[in-house]
């Protein structure tokens, strides 16, 4: 791959992040259910805890998303990357001093407002410097490269959840998280943008040149019908995503009674298949049958829920997307994808939380306590069957010209 001793440091990054990330992910049912419903294995004041905090940080990552993705367009990859890094770690941090009631809703508060910022940040402006330093043929492979790393920091978050205790578990995340912020100023390149924004006030430009100009951008981007097309299905894939994260964890807790290692041994399974897709054979099969036919191989596989995520959407939508903008509009671009799937999951928790509540209650309709798993699944079919009607872009599209990097 071209410029790998710059990308090498993009991915260390990444991985940390998503490692931090993750670990924490196991342990959190049984952290919300001690301090909302003590002792109780079933609680649907918690599932419509989580759906309210996917809601209002989702709210803000549609405005949000797009709005980093242009100011990175302007002042730099590096400069605003930090800004999600810097914020994933005050939550953590209040975890990992006690995990009492009060400090519990004042990570939940924390948590719900920093999400805004942190929840797909670091990967819009990773996908961003990636597409700066990749030529257009090469991308596919690289978004491939990428989703493999974040896949690889799963699998190794999810196994240290599985082995350390959940007081373990929220410390090492906090220290990692720290690491994370820290090797990117140190060692992350910057690249440098045609124009020399940095030395413009940003806060000067924001209100009068930038957030104007970035509605602008997205609203030409929208005319793009290929780039349409992508938004929908980042849409229905994420409805599905956010919907499997808001019920999957306490169906199996109030199913099977699952705790932090059970849940742990659960993801660990579906990242692993994941990993293996994403760093071994997608990158080698991609250039060959495309990015769009992936997209619709992983959205298929979602609907069927064989591997949860083992042919990967991300990187061949994000592929996709890339080579509809130019140098100059990447960071947007890959923004306004993620807004869309911000909007996503501040409708998805409106849907599934109440539907998971009804189903796992007693006073559900019917017995069928997997029925909004179910929901999950036909969001993944809306996608998949939008996914086909993207139409195939030519192999032959001249290569973007790579950006220079500071020494």
């Amino acid at each position: 791959m071209e410029n790998w001793g710059r990308l090498i440091h993009l991915f260390v990054t990444v991985f940390l992040s998503n490692f931090s990330e993750l670990m924490v992910s196991p342990a959190i049912p049984d952290v919300t259910l001690s301090a909302v419903c003590p002792g109780k294995d079933e609680c649907s004041a918690a599932i419509y805890l989580t759906g309210f905090q996917q809601a209002i940080a989702g709210i803000g990552s549609v405005i949000m998303m797009p709005l980093i993705g242009n100011l990175s367009d302007a002042y730099g990859r590096k400069n605003m990357m930090a800004i999600p890094l810097v914020l994933s770690i005050i939550p953590l941090v209040v975890l990992a001093w006690k995990r009492t009631i009060t400090f519990f809703y004042a990570y939940y508060a924390l948590k719900t407002f920093t999400a805004m910022i942190t929840q797909g940040g670091v990967a819009c402006l990773a996908l961003a410097y990636l597409a700066d330093n990749v030529s257009e043929g090469k991308r596919i492979s690289a978004f491939g490269v990428l989703s493999g790393v974040t896949s690889a920091a799963y699998v190794g978050g999810t196994l240290a959840a599985r082995l350390l205790s959940t007081a373990q578990i929220f410390q090492v995340a906090a220290v990692l998280s720290m690491v994370a912020a820290i090797y990117m100023a140190v060692f992350l390149k910057e690249t440098t943008r045609e124009n020399d924004a940095l030395q413009q006030p940003i806060l000067k430009n924001l209100i009068s040149h930038q957030f104007l100009g970035m509605i602008d951008k997205a609203l030409q981007l929208s005319t793009h019908i290929t780039f349409s097309l992508a938004a929908c299905v980042a849409f229905f894939n994420s409805l599905a995503e956010a919907g499997l994260q808001a019920c999957l964890l306490y169906f199996l807790k109030a199913r099977f009674q699952f705790k932090k290692d059970q849940f742990a041994d659960v993801l660990l399974i579906a990242y692993i298949g994941a990993t293996i897709s994403n760093m071994l054979l997608m990158p080698t099969v991609g250039p060959i049958i495309g990015e769009e036919t992936l997209l619709s191989l992983g959205l298929f596989a979602g609907f069927l829920n064989m591997f949860f995520d083992s042919i990967a959407w991300a990187p061949w939508l994000r592929s996709i997307v890339s080579k509809q903008v130019g140098p100059n509009e990447q960071g947007l671009a890959q923004g306004c994808i993620l807004g869309m799937t911000a909007f996503a999951n501040v409708i998805s928790p409106l849907i599934y939380s109440p539907l998971s509540a009804l189903f796992l209650s007693e006073d559900a309709p019917f017995h069928f306590q997997g029925f909004s798993i179910l929901c999950v699944g036909l969001a993944w079919l809306a996608g998949f069957f939008l996914s086909i009607t993207i139409p195939l872009l030519s192999r032959n599209k001249s290569s973007n010209k790579d950006c220079v990097v500071e020494a």
